[in-house]
């Protein structure tokens, strides 16, 4: 299969995944207006599957509870959700990260970039094996 080839179905394929975790995570919001004017929401993701790990969870299920960010829902080793009263913004100043990341660890586009880019180097390590061996 051409390098191009395999390169577009790698990115359509990951398009297509993350269409359809965004569609899950719709549909399993359901806030009431009340919630809304007092809460503020957020979704964290590790491409790597970060939250498989109880230990790591609770590190940075501590961290965020600096920010004032409190555990809602898991929805996969990949995703979190999270809520925190819209009070907490005031602090957000004190803090030395961004309380609205939304990724932990290598996100989605540096991951798919580095499969491409394994990939290609995959065919052109082929490639150079097989001049090599042409030449001989």
């Amino acid at each position: 299969m051409p390098p191009a080839l395999v390169t577009n179905a790698a990115a359509a394929a990951h398009a297509a995944r993350v269409r359809a975790m965004r569609q899950e995570e719709e549909e399993m919001t359901h806030y009431s207006d009340g919630e809304l004017a007092e809460f503020e929401f957020k979704i964290i993701r590790n491409s790597v599957g970060g939250f498989s790990k109880p230990e790591r969870l609770r590190t940075i299920l501590a961290e965020e509870a600096k920010a004032g960010w409190e555990f809602l829902e898991k929805f996969d080793n990949g995703r979190i959700r999270l809520k925190r009263r819209i009070e907490w913004r005031e602090r957000d100043g004190e803090l030395a990260w961004d309380p609205y990341r939304t990724e932990i660890g290598i996100g989605e586009t540096r991951l798919a970039l580095f499969i491409v880019a394994a990939v290609l180097g995959g065919f052109a390590l082929v490639g150079l094996i097989a001049a090599l061996m042409a030449a001989k």
